[in-house]
C-alpha cells in the first residue's frame, strides 16, 4: 500500500480560485459552490487511483490538497451564506462532509471503495443543491455559465472517478450506466456552452481547444467498451479538461463580476 502523504492542512489546490479572509460576492460563490461538486469526485478518484496504483504518489498529494481545499470552501461559504435556506443546506453539506471525509482518509480497499463512492454521490447531490440555491438568489442570467462550466470541471473527475472504479472492477450496481451518462452530459454541455452568445473571443477559442482535448479523451473512452482499461492515460486526459474547464470558470466568473 501506498504510503500517505502528510501536507498541511491548508495547502491549496493550484486550480482552486483565491478564497482570502474577505467575504466572498455573488459571482465567487457560484464558482465556490460548483468547485465544492468536483472535488466530492475529485477526492473520491484520487482514493481510487491510490488504490490502484495509477499514479499514487500524484494522486496522494491531489487527495490531501482537494480535502484542504473543500473545508475551505465551506468555510467561505457558510460566510457568505445569505439566507437561512442556503445556510441550512450548507449544513447538511458539512455534516455529509465530515462522514465522507473520515472515510477518505482510511487505507484504500476495495470494500471501502464502494462506500466511499456512495457517500460521494451523496454529498455531490447535496453541493448540487446549494449551487442551484445559489444561483437562484443572484438572480444573473451569467451566472447560468459559472454553474454550467463549473459543471464541467465536476464531470471531468466524475467520468475518471468511474472509469477507476470499472477497471477496478468494484462491485457496484450500474457503473456503465453511470459513466455512459457522465459522457454524454459532459458532451453536451461543452456543444451548449460553445453556442453561448455571451462568449468572448477568447473564450470561444478556449472552448475550442477543450473541444479537441475532449475528441481526443473519448478515444480512450471507447477502449473500455472493449475490455480494454488504460487508467493512467485518463487519469492524465481528465486532468487537463479539468485545468481547461477551471480556465473557462474562472473567465465566466470574471465576466459575471463586471456585468454586476
Amino acid at each position: 500500500m501506498i504510503k500517505r502523504l502528510a501536507l498541511p492542512l491548508l495547502l491549496v489546490l493550484g486550480l482552486c480560485s483565491p478564497v482570502t479572509q474577505a467575504a466572498i460576492g455573488n459571482a465567487e460563490a457560484v464558482n465556490l459552490s460548483g468547485m465544492q461538486r468536483m472535488l466530492s469526485q475529485r477526492i473520491a478518484k484520487s482514493y481510487l487511483m491510490i488504490g490502484t496504483e495509477v499514479r499514487a504518489d500524484e494522486a496522494n498529494v491531489q487527495l490531501d490538497q482537494s480535502m484542504a481545499t473543500f473545508e475551505k470552501n465551506h468555510l467561505a461559504l457558510v460566510e457568505y451564506a445569505p439566507n437561512d435556506t442556503i445556510r441550512s443546506e450548507l449544513g447538511k453539506a458539512g455534516g455529509l462532509w465530515q462522514r465522507y471525509r473520515e472515510l477518505a482518509l482510511s487505507s484504500p480497499d476495495k470494500q471501502r471503495a464502494v462506500e466511499l463512492l456512495g457517500l460521494s454521490d451523496e454529498l455531490l447531490a447535496q453541493c448540487e443543491k446549494v449551487v442551484q440555491l445559489i444561483e437562484r438568489h443572484t438572480g444573473s442570467s451569467s451566472a447560468w455559465l459559472v454553474n454550467r462550466s463549473g459543471r464541467q470541471r465536476m464531470l471531468s473527475q466524475r467520468i475518471a472517478k468511474l472509469y477507476l472504479a470499472r477497471s477496478w472492477h468494484l462491485p457496484v450496481n450500474s457503473l456503465d450506466e453511470q459513466f455512459k451518462q457522465a459522457v454524454n452530459e459532459f458532451g453536451q454541455a461543452l456543444g451548449e456552452l460553445q453556442n453561448a452568445k455571451q462568449n468572448t473571443r477568447e473564450i470561444s477559442a478556449a472552448l475550442s481547444k477543450a473541444d479537441a482535448q475532449w475528441q481526443y479523451s473519448r478515444v480512450g473512452f471507447e477502449l473500455s467498451a472493449e475490455g480494454r482499461y488504460v487508467p493512467t492515460v485518463i487519469a492524465i486526459t481528465t486532468e487537463s479538461l479539468l485545468t481547461q474547464m477551471q480556465e473557462l470558470t474562472v473567465a465566466y466568473t470574471a465576466q459575471m463580476q463586471r456585468e454586476s
